[in-house]
């Protein structure tokens, strides 16, 4: 029996395999290794040291992949490159990656990192800005941040990036604040001149996923359009009839809700005037004279009702309401919010949207983690690429 032991090492390897397999411990090899450097090129943009790599390929290999993911998301680069190439698209109307850090930038960076709940990125009094040896925040320029990149600062530290207050920097009152609607840099690409309808199209191309062609429809009431919406273009009624009225009966309700905002190109600084509308919700008033007046900042989600009840709004909201706050946490506890973050992380982390019914499925469940684990936006990274480590 001995003599049969020492000639034969495949006992004594499965007794081994036994004694692991109690232990609790997996083996992990060559595949793992291999799934550890996707998921950290992937969230970190960098390779990874070999001890970081141990450590994730051992997580892996006890099918701990999303905590694998954690690991990979501790680098620097995560939210230097990665979380900012992601978020500054959303910050102007190029939707170009190749602009400049900036508050509304720095602001979902911070978050994203502290673990807010990113709910709050439509409605909180939240603004991220420097630490100690960087500049103080201005709410006339860009400068603090330019600098913060010129110098490659490290955005995961508490002690660089920091979390303040909007209230407590741009003069705009912390009932007004609407998370990054009313940054700076959003004021300046989206409430610039205009009618204010563009703060709210690319709301719902960066937050919901939702240009207004997607939300068109027909059959809502148009009582709540403005003045300066002809209703026949052209001298053809049917063009609002079946085109305009589609866009404009949902979005002017809602856009009400920024008729006290401004940015002001000669200062620089986004404006706030409670309680008075700014006069560019009253231009080309004799485009429609009988159109809607605007004359407050009294919101309603007619999208409510119809097509677009799909969007999954909360029954615990009223669906109305005064000002861009509670608008911004209407459209943030929809159904559409969590599932456009969810499909937005996917295209970066997999490097392409879901595209069958495995990827489909699993964005629901990555939905379901997000929605009911607080809204924690690093959660939703790493569910993702450990369903993306291998592909």
């Amino acid at each position: 029996m001995n003599r049969k032991f020492g000639s034969d090492g495949r006992v004594a390897a499965a007794v081994a395999l036994a004694l692991a397999i109690c232990a609790g411990t997996a083996f992990a090899g060559p595949l793992e290794r291999a799934q550890a450097k996707r998921i950290h090129d992937r969230l970190a943009g960098v390779p990874a040291t070999e001890a970081t790599l141990d450590q994730m390929e051992t997580l892996i290999g006890q099918n701990r992949a999303a905590d694998a993911a954690r690991i990979a998301m501790q680098s620097r680069t995560f939210y230097t490159t990665t979380l900012k190439n992601w978020v500054t698209p959303w910050t102007n109307r190029d939707q170009t990656v190749f602009a400049p850090l900036n508050d509304y930038t720095a602001t979902v960076i911070g978050m994203i990192r502290d673990d807010v709940d990113f709910r709050q990125v439509l409605s909180g009094d939240i603004l991220y800005v420097g630490g100690s040896g960087l500049p103080a925040y201005s709410p006339a320029n860009n400068d603090l941040y330019q600098q913060m990149e010129d110098q490659d600062v490290d955005l995961s530290s508490t002690s660089v990036l920091v979390a303040s207050t909007q209230s407590g920097h741009t003069g705009v009152p912390a009932p007004a604040t609407a998370g990054v609607l009313t940054t700076r840099a959003a004021a300046q690409a989206f409430f610039i001149a205009g009618t204010n309808r563009a703060q709210f199209r690319f709301t719902m191309i960066n937050h919901m996923c939702k240009d207004m062609e997607q939300v068109h429809d027909v059959n809502l009431p148009p009582d709540r359009i403005r003045q300066d919406v002809s209703r026949s273009p052209g001298g053809d009624s049917r063009l609002f009839l079946n085109g305009c009225i589609g866009c404009h009966s949902g979005m002017d309700p809602l856009a009400q809700a920024f008729a006290y905002y401004n940015y002001n190109e000669t200062t620089g600084r986004i404006e706030y005037t409670d309680g008075q509308v700014q006069p560019k919700y009253l231009i080309n008033m004799d485009n429609f004279k009988p159109g809607y007046v605007t004359k407050n900042d009294g919101w309603d989600n007619y999208w409510r009702q119809g097509a677009n009840t799909v969007l999954d709004w909360s029954s615990s909201l009223p669906g109305s309401g005064s000002g861009a706050k509670s608008m911004g946490a209407e459209l943030a506890n929809s159904g559409q919010f969590a599932r456009c973050a969810v499909e937005k992380v996917f295209k970066t982390v997999c490097l392409h949207p879901p595209v069958n019914q495995t990827d489909r499925t699993k964005v629901n469940d990555i939905v379901n983690v997000f929605r009911n684990g607080g809204y924690r936006m690093k959660d939703v990274f790493a569910e993702t690429a450990a369903y993306c480590k291998g592909n």
